[in-house]
């Protein structure tokens, strides 16, 4: 074999080596910025058009039972992309539309358990809450988990959402132990496992794949604007105003 043929064979596999890092790169930070504000992965990234249909089944609300508008939130309590959700943008939806009682929050359930193995007993956990302290105190355990993991990943309550975090069945303990609620009988039985896992089987019949999934709609209605994605705010508020006018 010719010099000049080794050559072109070691610029080929350098050249190879090089693209490959870039697309690994380019892939991984788009993976996790999520492109148009959406994480791709986690739904289609850019909204479905037309209208996709779910109950609010007996869920936990956020808000004024009376809100005029209704959005049903599917969610994986280990997702980072909720985690980015929350921290980023439910606190403006929060503010301006649920204290104001134009919105209502339902969440709902979707664990992504091949991904991430906490999300079910997280679901479970909240569950736990909910029936010793009523929605309140299930939203209240809600952010307390997402701080939680906040905390685990950057530091800081609000700080910069990087990664999965790992934690286990006694840190939802500690954590409900922390806000005043033992939920460990509770957690340990199994007691909400099914209630979790219908959530899931109707965000899937309702086309939602990924987390977090969102359907903003008319209160009294069924079906709604879909948001498939850790969408930024604008995008929520161009949704619910079309409801409200």
């Amino acid at each position: 074999m010719s010099d000049e043929i080794r050559i072109s064979k070691k610029n080929l596999w350098m050249y190879s080596t090089m693209i490959l890092l870039v697309v690994v790169v380019v892939g991984g930070v788009m993976m996790f910025s999520g492109g148009n504000g959406a994480a791709p992965g986690t739904g289609n990234g850019n909204g479905d058009p037309g209208t996709v249909s779910a109950s609010v089944d007996d869920d936990a609300v956020l808000g004024d039972a009376d809100a005029p508008v209704t959005i049903i939130e599917f969610s994986d309590y280990q997702c980072p992309f909720c985690r980015k959700f929350w921290t980023e943008t439910y606190s403006q939806i929060k503010t301006q539309y649920v204290d104001t009682g134009k919105v209502k929050i339902v969440f709902r359930d979707l664990p992504l358990t091949s991904l991430h193995p906490m999300a079910q007993p997280s679901a479970e956990a909240a569950e736990c809450v909910r029936e010793l302290g009523g929605d309140e105190a299930y939203f209240e355990y809600h952010d307390k988990m997402f701080i939680e993991q906040n905390i685990l990943d950057s530091g800081s309550a609000t700080g910069a959402v990087t990664k999965t975090i790992q934690y286990t069945n006694t840190d939802l303990k500690s954590w409900a132990t922390e806000l005043g609620y033992n939920i460990g009988t509770c957690l340990d039985s199994g007691k909400y496992a099914s209630e979790v896992q219908k959530d899931s089987r109707d965000a899937q019949t309702a086309g939602f794949q990924g987390t977090p999934g969102f359907l903003i709609m008319k209160t009294g209605e069924t079906s709604g604007i879909p948001l498939k994605g850790a969408y930024p705010f604008d995008s929520f508020k161009q949704a619910i105003d079309s409801k409200l006018a």
